[in-house]
């Protein structure tokens, strides 16, 4: 068989997967759009924060959403590229003086190198035991960054402090509403990039393994490469939102970034719904506000508030969010 035939049967094969929307339209698109822009111009600093964080959790979802929704694969330890993500902005704003603009594609990009790294020996594992392995360098990464040789830069358990930086060329706004447009344009530069990767050639090889790995293999696809390129851009993605939440809280400590972030981004993402991309904002919305709602009905049994209140958001959308806002394909 020449190269050419098989060049089109790798075509033929990931044009056949099935292509779910993965955007809003057009109209809805720009009425989310305004409103992201409009209401940090008449709210007060503290919401303006929570939306910012909003923004970064939402990356963080959706660069999961990428990995299990694009690719198939499972990963509980989103948190630990988060941690370097936050660390790396965090010693290069504090110990190196960078400008917080150029941090943030260092972050991406280290973290890249990083996931695509542990997608190497992760190939040979799929289903529950990747998810245990990922799950093992989420538990392992805050040890990791308490080491008496990271001490120096890093903190140890004390964490450091990170400096919010003021809005540039005099601009008229305070440091939170700055922080949060800079998070807006980056959110909105990378949700395109995803939007446009799942379409592209890779992304449908991406989602041709996530339907049939075998099938995808025969018909030529490169599963080891393109298994580990999601697990990089997917790390960078959760890299760069690191870097975002540790300007935005001005804190990073090991503590900060244990299983359980890793987890309640993994519950984000089935609950914004797995494979639709701007159900990530409604996941890291769900992860952010519901426990304060749990809370706010009652303090000393929050946690089994918040147990039915997701028991209910799964019961009656068992698809995630997408299952309310569309129609099935």
């Amino acid at each position: 068989m020449s190269a050419i035939e098989q060049v089109a049967q790798e075509d033929q094969a990931v044009e056949a997967v099935p292509k779910r929307a993965m955007t809003l339209g057009n109209g809805t698109s720009y009425v989310v759009l305004l409103l992201l822009l409009i209401v940090p111009l008449f709210a007060k600093n503290f919401i303006i924060f929570q939306m910012t964080m909003l923004l970064i959790y939402g990356l963080a979802v959706l660069a999961l959403n990428i990995l299990t929704g694009g690719s198939g694969q499972f990963s509980l330890g989103q948190s630990a590229f988060y941690a370097i993500g936050a660390y790396t902005t965090a010693v290069l704003m504090e110990q190196f003086n960078v400008n917080y603009a150029l941090c943030l594609p260092i972050a991406g990009v280290l973290c890249f190198g990083a996931g695509f790294l542990f997608g190497q020996p992760a190939l040979r594992l799929s289903g529950v035991y990747l998810a245990l392995a990922t799950f093992a360098l989420a538990t392992a990464m805050p040890q990791l960054l308490k080491l008496n040789f990271l001490e120096h830069w890093t903190g140890g358990v004390q964490g450091l402090v990170v400096t919010k930086p003021d809005a540039p060329f005099g601009l008229p706004m305070s440091q939170d509403m700055w922080l949060y447009y800079f998070t807006l344009v980056i959110s909105i530069a990378i949700y395109i990039f995803s939007v446009n990767l799942l379409r592209s050639r890779s992304g449908r090889a991406f989602m041709a393994i996530r339907d049939n790995e075998i099938a995808a293999s025969a018909m030529g696809v490169d599963v080891a490469l393109y298994k580990t390129l999601a697990f990089g851009v997917s790390a960078g993605i959760t890299g760069v939102a690191g870097g975002l939440g540790a300007i935005a809280v001005q804190f990073v400590a090991p503590d900060s970034y244990t299983i359980t972030l890793a987890i309640s981004l993994f519950l984000g993402m089935v609950v914004g719904g797995v494979g639709w991309l701007p159900g990530s904002i409604v996941g890291a919305a769900f992860i952010i506000f519901v426990p304060n709602i749990a809370e706010g009905i009652s303090k000393g049994l929050s946690g089994a508030v918040f147990g039915v209140l997701l028991f209910l958001v799964i019961f009656l959308a068992p698809n995630g969010a997408r299952h309310l806002l569309t129609t099935q394909r």
